[in-house]
C-alpha cells in the first residue's frame, strides 16, 4: 500500500514538472513572438528611411547638367573650383575648353552649350553687333585688371622722351590700356573718348611717347624691346606674370573695370534658367571669391558691383 502511494506521488510530481516545463517554454515562445513585430517595425522604419534617402538622391540627380564653354586661364580653372559646390546642389558642371574668342559664342548662340565664361561685357556687346547674335549677361563674375609691366625700365618715374609703350591693338582693349596710361599721368585723352579711345584720341603726350600697337597676346614677349607694356590680365598670367609684377594696375572703381567685367553669357531668354542661376550664384559665392583671391593674388579679382 505504501509502495502504491509512493508511486502515485512520484508520478504526480513528474507530471507537474513536465507541465511546468511546457508552460515555461510557451511563455518564452510567446515572449519571443511578441518581440518579432517590434523588429519588423524597426525594419520598416529603416526601409522607409532608405527609401526617402534614395528618393532624395534621385531628385538631386534629376537637376541635370550645365554645359559651359570657357578659355583655360582663369575661367576654366574657376569653373573647376565651382564643380563640387554645384554637385552638392545636384548639378553636374561640364566644361568645354576653347582657345579662341569666337567658338565659345557660336556654340551658345546655336544652343549646343548652355553658357560661356571667357569675355567681358564690352566684347560681348561688340560681338552681338557684328554677328547679329542674341547673347546676354547672366551674371558679372570677375575682372582681370590691366597692368603696366616693366620692360627696359622698372619705374614710371624713369620714363624719358620718346620711350615706347606697347598696348593692345584691338578696339576694346586699346582703350582700356590708354585709360590706364592717362590715369598714371603719361598721356591725356580727348574729353569723352572713354572706352572707345584709340591712339588718335591722345590729346597731350608730354614725353612724345611712342605708343606701339600690338596683338594683345604678343605684348608680354616684347617687353625686352619696349620701356613698358600694358597687358591684359589673362595674357599676363599665361606669360607667368601677376598683378604683383605690375608697376600700375586698374583700380576697382575705374570706368574700365565696370566696362570690362567678365560675365557668364547665355542666349537671350535663358538667363533665368534654374541651372544658370545656380551657376552664377556659386561663382559669386564666398567660396569662389576666396579661391580667386588666393589663387591669382590680384591678377583676377571678384567683381563686387
Amino acid at each position: 500500500m505504501k509502495k502504491k502511494i509512493l508511486a502515485t506521488v512520484l508520478t504526480l510530481t513528474l507530471a507537474a514538472g513536465v507541465l511546468t516545463a511546457c508552460s515555461g517554454s510557451s511563455e518564452e515562445t510567446a515572449s519571443q513572438g511578441s518581440a518579432a513585430p517590434e523588429s519588423e517595425e524597426a525594419a520598416g522604419e529603416s526601409a522607409a528611411e532608405s527609401s526617402e534617402t534614395a528618393e532624395s538622391a534621385q531628385s538631386t540627380e534629376e537637376k541635370g547638367t550645365i554645359t559651359v564653354a570657357a578659355t583655360s586661364v582663369p575661367h576654366a580653372e574657376i569653373l573647376e573650383a565651382a564643380k563640387p559646390l554645384l554637385a552638392e546642389q545636384g548639378w553636374e558642371l561640364e566644361i568645354q575648353e576653347f582657345s579662341d574668342y569666337i567658338m565659345p559664342n557660336e556654340v551658345v548662340e546655336s544652343g549646343d552649350v548652355d553658357a560661356n565664361y571667357f569675355q567681358h561685357i564690352s566684347y560681348l556687346n561688340s560681338y552681338n553687333e557684328e554677328k547679329g547674335s542674341h547673347l546676354v549677361s547672366a551674371g558679372e563674375i570677375h575682372y582681370e585688371p590691366f597692368g603696366v609691366y616693366p620692360g627696359q625700365k622698372t619705374d614710371l618715374a624713369e620714363i624719358e622722351e620718346g620711350d615706347s609703350i606697347a598696348v593692345p591693338n584691338d578696339t576694346t582693349n586699346e582703350a582700356r590700356a590708354l585709360l590706364l596710361l592717362e590715369e598714371n599721368g603719361l598721356i591725356t585723352l580727348k574729353e569723352g573718348a572713354g572706352i572707345t579711345a584709340t591712339v588718335r584720341d591722345i590729346e597731350e603726350n608730354p614725353k612724345n611717347l611712342e605708343i606701339v600697337e600690338l596683338p594683345a597676346e604678343q605684348i608680354a614677349r616684347t617687353l625686352p624691346d619696349v620701356a613698358f607694356g600694358v597687358i591684359n590680365g589673362n595674357y599676363a598670367m599665361e606669360a607667368g606674370l601677376s598683378a604683383q609684377d605690375a608697376i600700375a594696375v586698374e583700380t576697382s572703381d575705374s570706368e574700365a573695370v565696370k566696362t570690362y567685367v567678365n560675365v557668364i553669357a547665355v542666349k537671350e531668354g535663358n538667363e533665368n534658367n534654374e541651372g544658370i542661376k545656380a551657376l552664377v550664384d556659386v561663382l559669386k559665392s564666398e567660396d569662389i571669391k576666396n579661391f580667386i583671391n588666393e589663387t591669382y593674388q590680384g591678377s583676377v579679382v571678384p567683381y563686387e558691383g
